[in-house]
C-alpha cells in the first residue's frame, strides 16, 4: 500500500512532472466526457459557465425566477443548495417548473454534511456536488494521531457512507462533482497531510478511488480556495496525481471560492482561474462574487472567451528545462536594485506617458495627495512607486515616495539626471553601456521581449548591478511567452529584478482587470516578477479626465493583482462568500457595511460568511470572521476560533471592530 503522506508524492523542480500538455503552446487538456443532462462536459465540448442560486431553496418560484435570470445571462448549469432532505425534495418542484417553462438547463444539488439529502437529490437532478471534507466527516479542529491501521479503518467508514450515493448516481445516470475546499478539509486530512495542496488533492482522491473501484466515472473534480496561489497549486497537483495513479483524466470545475465583490473579486478570480486556463486546464468555470448570481456568468464567459482562438498563437520556443516548482511557491532569486528585487515587495509603475503632469491633483488617482496646508504630500496604501512620464517630464518636484522614469533620449537632456531614471530599449542599452556617463549610476530600466533576447544582452544583464528589466510581449499567448523569458533568465543565472509590462486595447468593462490579472498575476503565483506596469500605449484617444480615470483604474488593478497573488498586501482583504440559499443575512449589504468601516486596515483579512457551512473552515486564513448562525444571529471569530456567539446583526459590526481593537490592530481612518 502506498503511503500518500510521503514527500515524494509531490513533484519538485528536481523531479519535474508536468501538469499540462505544454508550457509554451496553448493546448487544452484532454479529458473524458461526463454526461450532465443535455449539456455534456469535457474537453470535446466548450468550457461551460455555471453559477449558484441565492434564494432559499424552499422558495420554489423565487428559485425558478432567479434560475431563469442566470440562464439568460449565460449559465449552462444551475447549482442549488440542499442542506437538508426537505430542500432536496423541493428540487423536484423547482425542476418541474423550469421544464414547464421550457428551460432544460441541468440542475446541480450542492450538498454539505447530509448524505441522505445527496442520495435523494441524485434521483432528481442531473448532478450532485459533494464536499469530501464534510460529507462523511465532522470538523472539530482537532489534531488526531493515526496509525496506518486506524487510518485505513477511517477510509472503510467513508466507503460505507459513500457507496449508496455512488450506486444511486449509477442507477439514475447522475453526474457528481467531488469538490474539495481548502478551508473545509477534515481533521483527518489535516492531521495526516497538513493544510496543504497535497491535503486538498488527497481529500478528493480518497473519494475518487472508491468511485473508480465501483466503475463509476461520471465525475467532475475541483480544488477551490480563497487563496489563488493555493488553488492553482492544488489543481496542478491534482492533474499530475491523476496521471501518476493511472486514473481517468476527469474534467475540472474551476473556481476561487469566496472571491469577494467588485474589482477585488474579479481580479482574485482571474489570478486563479485565468492562470489555469492559460495552461489548458479547466472545463467549467464558476466565478464566486458577492453579487447577484446572474452577474457572475458574464465574468466567467469573458475569462473563457479569451481562449476561443488561442491555439493559433505565434510560436514560442519550448521549455526544455523547467526550473520552477509549479506545486510550491518560491520567489525567483534576484539582486536588489534600488527598491526592486531582493526582499522588496513588487513595485507598481503608473503610466502617465499620455498625461502632461502639470499640477499636483493629477497624482491623486495614483495615491499621492498634496496638502496645501501644511504644504506636504501624503500617500495612501495604493500609492504608486514610480511614474513613467515618457517624453513629457513632470513640471514640478514629485513627492519623495514617487520616482520618475523618462524615455532615455529625454533623460539625457534632463536638468535632473539624479532623481529621474531612464527607460531604454535593448539595443540602446547595449550601445550606451560603452559610453562614459551613458547610464544612470544607480538604476536603469531596460525594456525587452523574448525575440530581442540574445547572448550579448544576457552577458550585460549578468554583469550590470544597476538594471531592472522590463519584459513585454505582443504574443496572443502572452503569459506563456513572458514565462519563457523568465525561464531563460533563471536558466542563465541572471539575477536582475524584472517588471512585467502589459498593455491592452480595451479600457472599459471587466476585460482589463481579468486579462491583466491573468497575465501578471499568473506569473506572480509562480514567484516571477518584481513589479507590475500596465501601459497605456494601446488606448484610444481619451480626454484628460478619461485618462486620469484610467490611471486610477490601472493603479488600483495593479495593486489588486499583487494582493490577489499574495505578494504585496496593501489593503484590507475580504473573503466573502457569493451567497446561496443557506445564507442567513444579506451578504451584499453586510459586506458593503463592513468594507465601509474597515477598508483602511491594511493587510487584515476579514471573512464574511453567510452560514456555518461557509464558516470558520471556509475562511481558511482570514484573521477575523463574521458568520451567520441563525436568523439575526452572528458569530465572530478570531482566526478559526469563535470568540463571540449569537451577537445580534444590529450590533455585530461594532462588536467585530471591538474585537480588532482588543488585538491592537485597529487604527482610525485618515480623512483625505
Amino acid at each position: 500500500m502506498l503511503d500518500f503522506a510521503t514527500p515524494s508524492l509531490v513533484p519538485s523542480a528536481e523531479k519535474p512532472a508536468l501538469y499540462c500538455n505544454s508550457l509554451t503552446g496553448y493546448s487544452r487538456r484532454k479529458t473524458i466526457t461526463v454526461p450532465i443532462g443535455n449539456v455534456p462536459l469535457g474537453s470535446d465540448y466548450p468550457i461551460r459557465v455555471q453559477s449558484m442560486t441565492t434564494i432559499d431553496t424552499m422558495n420554489t418560484l423565487g428559485s425558478v425566477e432567479q434560475s431563469i435570470k442566470m440562464i439568460e445571462a449565460g449559465c449552462e448549469y444551475i447549482r442549488i443548495t440542499a442542506p437538508s432532505v426537505k430542500e432536496a425534495q423541493n428540487l423536484e418542484n423547482i425542476r418541474k417548473e423550469l421544464r414547464a417553462r421550457g428551460y432544460t438547463t441541468p440542475l446541480v444539488a450542492d450538498i454539505h454534511f447530509t448524505p441522505n439529502a445527496a442520495e435523494l437529490a441524485a434521483r432528481i437532478v442531473e448532478k450532485v456536488r459533494i464536499n469530501p471534507g464534510n460529507y462523511a466527516d465532522r470538523k472539530r479542529f482537532e489534531v488526531i494521531e493515526y496509525t496506518d491501521a486506524s487510518y485505513a479503518a477511517e477510509l472503510e467508514r467513508i466507503r460505507a457512507k459513500f457507496l449508496p450515493l455512488i450506486r444511486i448516481c449509477k442507477e439514475y445516470g447522475t453526474a457528481m462533482r467531488i469538490g474539495t475546499n481548502h478551508g473545509s478539509l477534515s481533521d483527518r486530512i489535516l492531521s495526516r497531510y497538513g493544510d496543504t495542496p497535497l491535503g486538498m488533492v488527497e481529500s478528493a482522491l480518497e473519494f475518487l478511488r472508491i468511485c473508480d473501484d465501483e466503475n463509476y466515472h461520471s465525475i467532475v473534480l475541483s480544488m477551490k480556495s480563497s487563496n489563488p496561489q493555493v488553488m492553482v497549486e492544488a489543481y496542478r497537483l491534482l492533474v499530475q496525481r491523476l496521471d501518476a495513479e493511472g486514473l481517468k483524466p476527469y474534467p475540472l470545475h474551476l473556481g476561487v471560492t469566496e472571491a469577494g465583490e467588485a474589482e477585488d473579486g474579479r481580479i482574485k478570480s482571474a489570478v486563479g482561474i485565468g492562470t489555469l486556463l492559460e495552461d489548458g486546464l479547466g472545463d467549467t468555470v464558476r466565478v464566486s462574487l458577492t453579487e447577484d448570481p446572474e452577474l457572475e456568468a458574464p465574468v466567467a464567459q469573458a475569462l473563457i472567451d479569451r481562449y476561443a482562438k488561442r491555439a493559433g498563437h505565434s510560436q514560442i520556443p519550448e521549455i526544455r528545462q523547467y526550473p520552477i516548482n509549479p506545486y510550491q511557491y518560491t520567489r525567483r532569486k534576484t539582486r536588489e536594485v534600488a527598491n526592486f528585487g531582493g526582499v522588496n515587495v513588487p513595485r507598481v509603475i503608473a503610466d502617465y506617458s499620455e498625461i502632461p503632469v502639470t499640477h499636483h491633483e493629477q497624482l491623486r488617482p495614483i495615491g499621492h495627495f498634496y496638502l496645501p496646508v501644511p504644504d506636504k504630500w501624503r500617500m495612501n496604501d495604493l500609492g504608486a512607486d514610480y511614474l513613467y512620464t515618457g517624453s513629457q517630464p513632470a513640471s514640478f518636484m514629485l513627492p519623495n515616495g514617487l520616482k520618475e522614469i523618462l524615455d532615455y533620449s529625454v533623460w539625457l537632456s534632463a536638468t535632473d539626471q539624479v532623481h529621474k531614471f531612464p527607460l531604454l530599449d535593448t539595443s540602446t542599452y547595449l550601445n550606451s553601456r560603452q559610453k562614459p556617463g551613458g547610464l544612470h549610476p544607480l538604476l536603469n530600466f531596460v525594456v525587452t521581449q523574448l525575440g530581442d533576447f540574445s547572448d550579448e544582452l544576457a552577458s550585460a544583464l549578468s554583469e550590470d548591478q544597476h538594471v531592472v528589466l522590463v519584459v513585454r510581449t505582443e504574443n496572443t499567448h502572452a503569459m506563456a511567452e513572458l514565462r519563457r523569458l523568465y525561464v531563460e533568465l533563471i536558466n542563465r543565472e541572471i539575477f536582475c529584478p524584472v517588471v512585467t509590462l502589459r498593455s491592452f486595447p480595451d479600457s472599459q468593462g471587466d476585460s482589463l482587470q481579468l486579462y491583466a490579472a491573468t497575465d501578471i498575476g499568473g506569473l506572480l503565483v509562480d514567484g516571477l516578477g518584481d513589479g507590475a506596469w500596465l501601459a497605456t500605449d494601446q488606448l484610444p484617444d481619451l480626454s484628460s479626465e478619461e485618462r486620469l480615470a484610467t490611471a486610477n483604474r490601472y493603479n488600483s488593478t495593479a495593486f489588486g493583482i499583487l494582493q490577489a497573488a499574495r505578494t504585496r498586501m496593501s489593503k484590507t482583504e475580504y473573503i466573502s462568500c457569493p451567497s446561496c440559499g443557506r445564507t442567513l443575512f444579506d451578504l451584499q449589504e453586510t459586506t458593503a457595511t463592513i468594507r465601509k468601516r474597515t477598508d483602511h486596515l491594511k493587510g487584515i483579512k476579514i471573512g464574511i460568511m453567510g452560514c456555518i457551512v461557509n464558516g470558520p473552515g471556509e475562511m481558511a486564513d482570514a484573521d477575523y470572521g463574521y458568520v451567520g448562525i441563525g436568523k439575526d444571529k452572528i458569530s465572530l471569530y478570531r482566526g478559526q476560533q469563535v470568540i463571540k456567539k449569537s451577537v445580534t446583526a444590529e450590533h455585530a459590526v461594532d462588536e467585530l471592530i471591538e474585537l480588532i481593537k482588543e488585538d491592537g490592530r485597529w487604527n482610525e481612518p485618515e480623512s483625505e
